[in-house]
């Protein structure tokens, strides 16, 4: 998780580093946004107008296009309305979920997340500010990201942006996690057998595989990650040895040091 902050006024930037770590192109020459009749600004077409330069400046570096998360926006919102009324920019105040908290909570599912938070006269100057810092910059156009929400609230006379980016995580059921395990599995010609009780047991940790009375395993691995394209090394050693003709896979809820990022727990026995 990266989190930036950036105060801009008139043309000094200060930038923080707190953390190491389909609109498309808009035109960038937006010196005001457009009016409510009250006067006040239209804070929706201001963050449609940062998002839409975000993407132009994706598109210019060949990064891929950024997708618009509700839950995100959600999320940058009630962070962006505290902002204003405190006046001052932070990425947590007194008694506030952290970011990843946050996110998780507004109903996004993510392995990363980043933060962007900024103050400044307009959405142009917003975006400019940004990509003129290079922490910022770094966030906006990181290929490790896909989705993002933003926020922009309007108090004394400027405007206060929040923009949460993630690199999104699907919400898939035990049975759908078994299932693209098993897809990776199946290249390394063993044959996935069709009950995945006791693999399901052995991932829960209610159960110990190899001392289950009947037809035991060979050897077992659980495991807990965001990405399911790849197997654990110790299991891919494993499958190279040859020594497998069969699997059973099971998957159960993911354990609290997932914390808030989408994790899946995995447990799979060889025979």
């Amino acid at each position: 998780m990266r989190a930036i902050s950036l105060v801009l006024v008139g043309m000094a930037t200060l930038a923080v580093a707190v953390l190491p770590r389909p609109l498309l192109a808009a035109p960038p020459q937006y010196q005001e946004y457009q009016e409510y009749d009250s006067g006040q600004p239209d804070l929706r077409v201001a963050a449609e107008q940062i998002f839409a330069l975000a993407n132009q400046a994706r598109a210019q570096v060949g990064v891929p296009s950024l997708q618009w998360d509700p839950a995100l926006a959600a999320a940058a919102m009630q962070h962006c309305r505290m902002m204003a009324e405190q006046g001052a920019l932070s990425h947590r105040y007194g008694g506030e979920p952290d970011l990843s908290s946050r996110a998780a909570q507004a109903g996004a599912h993510f392995r990363l997340i980043e933060e962007n938070v900024a103050l400044a006269p307009s959405p142009d100057a917003v975006h400019q500010a940004w990509m003129q810092s290079p922490g910022h910059r770094q966030n906006l156009l990181s290929s490790e990201v896909d989705h993002v929400g933003i926020a922009v609230e309007s108090a004394r006379g400027v405007l206060y942006a929040v923009a949460d980016y993630s690199a999104v995580a699907e919400n898939l059921s035990p049975t759908q996690v078994e299932a693209r395990v098993a897809a990776v599995l199946r290249s390394s010609s063993v044959s996935i057998l069709a009950n995945p009780a006791l693999a399901r047991l052995a991932c829960a940790g209610d159960a110990d595989p190899l001392r289950y009375p009947g037809a035991r395993p060979a050897w077992m691995i659980r495991w807990q990650n965001s990405d399911l394209s790849h197997l654990p090394e110790p299991l891919e050693q494993q499958l190279a040895s040859g020594k497998y003709r069969n699997a059973a896979i099971g998957s159960c809820p993911a354990q609290d040091d997932g914390g808030a990022f989408t994790a899946y727990r995995v447990a799979v026995l060889l025979y």
